[in-house]
Parts: C-alpha cells; sequence; structure tokens
C-alpha cells in the first residue's frame, strides 16, 4: 500500500509523475530512498533512450548576477515547442545559466561534466537528464556566452 504522504513527498522533491513514483513505491516497498534510486535510474534509461532524437526548438536563457557585473546567454535545446513553453523547462534555463554565471566553463563539453554548482554530488549533465526524464523530450545545450566586467 502506498501513502499518499510518501507520493506527495517526492513529487515535490522529483517532479516525476504520479504514476511512475507509485510504481517505483511499490516496487520499493514503500521505501522512499529505493523509490528514489528506482526513479533515477528510469530517468538515466529514459535519456538514454531520447538521446538521438532532434532538438529543433528551445529558448534563449540570460541570468545577470546581482553585482551586474556578469552575464550569461545560454541556448538550450528541446523537441518541441510546447515543452520550450514549460514553466520547467524555463526554469532548467535559468539555473543553467546562473551555473555558467557562478562557474565560468571554458566550454559546453566542459560545463556538462562540472559538479552542479546547488548539488555537488550532480553534474550539470545528470542536471539535465533529470529533466529529460520529467519532460520527456530530448534536452541538449546548444551554446552559452558569459560576460564580465
Amino acid at each position: 500500500m502506498v501513502k499518499i504522504e510518501d507520493l506527495k513527498k517526492i513529487r515535490s522533491m522529483t517532479g516525476v509523475s504520479v504514476d511512475a513514483i507509485r510504481k517505483a513505491l511499490e516496487e520499493a516497498g514503500g521505501e522512499i530512498e529505493r523509490a528514489l534510486k528506482l526513479l533515477q535510474d528510469r530517468g538515466a534509461t529514459v535519456a538514454a533512450k531520447k538521446a538521438g532524437r532532434e532538438t529543433g526548438e528551445g529558448i534563449i536563457c540570460s541570468y545577470i548576477h546581482a553585482n551586474n557585473k556578469v552575464g550569461v546567454m545560454v541556448k538550450i535545446l528541446c523537441e518541441t515547442d510546447f515543452v520550450a513553453r514549460t514553466e520547467q523547462f524555463k526554469k532548467l534555463g535559468h539555473e543553467l545559466a546562473m551555473h555558467i554565471a557562478a562557474m565560468n566553463p571554458a566550454s559546453v563539453e566542459d560545463f556538462l561534466a562540472q559538479p552542479y554548482v546547488r548539488d555537488q554530488d550532480m553534474t550539470i549533465d545528470a542536471l539535465i537528464k533529470d529533466y529529460i526524464a520529467k519532460l520527456g523530450e530530448n534536452i541538449k545545450v546548444g551554446e552559452f556566452c558569459r560576460f564580465e566586467i
């Protein structure tokens, strides 16, 4: 039996669909940590399946640091305009731009390999794969530019 409180807790933590959370909790015997691990593993599988899909839509996000001395623009790509307009996708864009402002990566490859500034246990690549699992579409970083005074 899945507890509604556990469902809500995992949903607020991950943003994954209620159905996927319910299945993971049932498989994990109600253990939240095991369910989270199952969801993470499934997310990686979903991301791998979608990696070859064309990313012809997307948005350009910007971030200006509070001191007005660092600014970033980043192009993130997805498969459809529908996903590009979602709040989750826009949030990802903001997080990526903020990270670039803070960490100043040399290239897209360097950027993807960096530990995420808000969670050092996760790389930017893993963060993007989490969003691929949540949104159900391939997501790529097209390019970025960082300005600093």
